[in-house]
């Protein structure tokens, strides 16, 4: 088919119907702990559901004669309502959702992989399968996928299906207020997020690390957030065997970068640590194997480190998860800052983005700090929060930070300076971040709308003070306001 006649077929799509058994998932048999059936997916066919939902307004639905339990639930996860399992009639089940949703054939696109569904593909008014589909399939396809079924697949057509939507149209990014998945709002107008950065402060130790949500809990922070790397990807070799004094002994340097990372079995707590508190919770990833890694919890945010700004293949891994990025922008050029934030546009101009002006010395010096950077951000990425990350000491500055309008705040934080570890000495202790916190509430509540009034509290003094008062005020003696 002409790639223009194609586009114009791939624009009219409503609706994706998709099988799934060896479409969305890899055609495999897996078995549980209890022997139930389970089916492996591909994150990137996940994010492509919600890419059609969000970019194209196009639905997914699931015809499968399929019974696992597994599906249902991955249905559920993604907002799939149009779930249909043990179908044994499969285009009679095509033809009653498109005429309940009172679509054409020409508006819906249906993908399979053997002869089953061959029925239905001349039944829709397109057709696709994937890369390791039968002959007799790839043959009637209007559309053979580059990528296998479980592969990556259903993602290479929902792009295809995007592209064709947006083709001619003017992209505007809309955002200005992003809600996260606790419920927060971050944005203009919105109170200051406001994170304590544990990072790597609890030097190895999970009841160090309770002790700090505690205190951040305590001083009414927005959420903590911790670091994760796979250290045998993150060191570099020539690092590894160089020895250093430890809180464990003299040990290699590779061994106490293992020593200071969590697991699953301490991120499993603090996950459920958390959200007893009822605090935000996440972390700064450092590779692609540590964002899936973290796939396994429903963070709200991944953060991005200064120094992996640079670093697209992670980016790329942690756009495929859809959640929201913030980008911290320490020790780098302007045009760098431009090609990540470029990245992420490019994937989708509407992908919930932070950026976060940062200067990446520790502890960083008042006149290295250049806040007003905030505001020049602010003005060359209209609607994007736009926060601030800060390795000062003391409190003023990141105050100041937010009344330059820093939508979001981050401060290391630990419960004494003094301890072992390379972060401690640009951090907060608690008492300080409690301060930290009502500082920036006061602010806020002190900013005020910028409406001029006078205030009940200012008529004593007016009538004290002021020789000629308006007549306004003497024939109402208990006006409280006048704009």
């Amino acid at each position: 088919m002409m790639k223009n006649m194609l586009n114009k077929k791939l624009a009219q799509i409503k609706l994706l119907l998709t099988d799934c058994d060896g479409v969305l998932t890899d055609g495999g048999v897996y078995y549980g702990e209890a022997g139930e059936e389970l089916k492996k997916f591909d994150i990137r066919d996940g994010m492509g559901v919600e890419r059609l939902r969000n970019i194209a307004g196009v639905t997914t639905g699931i015809v499968t004669g399929e019974l696992s339990p597994s599906v249902v639930k991955r249905a559920e996860k993604l907002k799939i309502t149009e779930l249909h399992l043990g179908a044994k009639d499969k285009p009679a089940v095509v033809k009653e959702i498109i005429s309940r949703l009172k679509l054409q054939p020409e508006e819906v696109l249906f993908i399979g992989d053997d002869t089953n569904d061959l029925a239905v593909m001349k039944l829709v008014g397109l057709s696709a399968c994937p890369a390791n589909a039968i002959s007799f399939v790839k043959e009637v396809a209007d559309i053979v996928c580059e990528t296998n079924g479980g592969g990556g697949c259903f993602r290479e057509i929902a792009e295809l299906i995007i592209s064709a939507h947006q083709e001619g149209k003017t992209v505007h990014r809309s955002y200005e207020t992003i809600t996260l998945n606790s419920g927060i709002k971050i944005g203009p107008g919105e109170p200051c997020y406001i994170i304590a950065e544990i990072g790597i402060n609890h030097n190895g130790s999970l009841e160090t690390a309770k002790k700090l949500i505690d205190e951040a809990v305590a001083a009414k922070a927005s959420a903590v957030k911790f670091q994760k790397r796979t250290p045998e990807i993150c060191v570099p070799k020539d690092q590894w065997d160089i020895m250093r004094d430890t809180p464990w002994g003299r040990i290699s340097y590779i061994d106490y970068k293992r020593k200071t990372e969590f697991g699953i079995a301490e991120y499993a707590t603090i996950d459920q640590y958390c959200k007893k508190l009822g605090i935000d919770w996440f972390v700064s990833t450092w590779d692609v194997e540590a964002v899936d890694f973290m796939e396994q919890f429903d963070t709200p945010i991944y953060k991005l480190a200064s120094a992996s700004l640079t670093d697209f293949p992670l980016i790329k891994r942690i756009l495929l998860t859809g959640k929201p990025l913030m980008l911290s922008t320490g020790m780098s050029t302007t045009k760098e800052i431009e090609e990540a934030v470029n990245l992420v546009h490019a994937f989708d101009h509407n992908y919930p983005l932070f950026i976060a002006h940062s200067t990446s010395a520790y502890p960083c010096k008042p006149e290295e700090l250049n806040l007003k950077m905030i505001q020049t951000l602010g003005n060359k990425y209209p609607g994007v929060p736009i926060g601030y990350s800060g390795h000062e000491t003391g409190l003023a500055t990141t105050v100041a930070a937010v009344s330059l309008g820093a939508t979001f705040v981050e401060r290391h934080f630990t419960l004494d300076r003094a301890m072992w570890g390379s972060d401690h000495a640009a951090s907060v202790e608690p008492q300080g971040f409690q301060r930290l916190v009502r500082d920036i509430r006061d602010v806020e509540t002190a900013t005020g709308d910028g409406i001029k009034r006078v205030y009940e509290s200012e008529l004593g003094p007016m009538k004290r003070l002021r020789v000629n008062i308006s007549e306004e005020y003497k024939e109402d003696k208990t006006k409280k306001s006048k704009v």
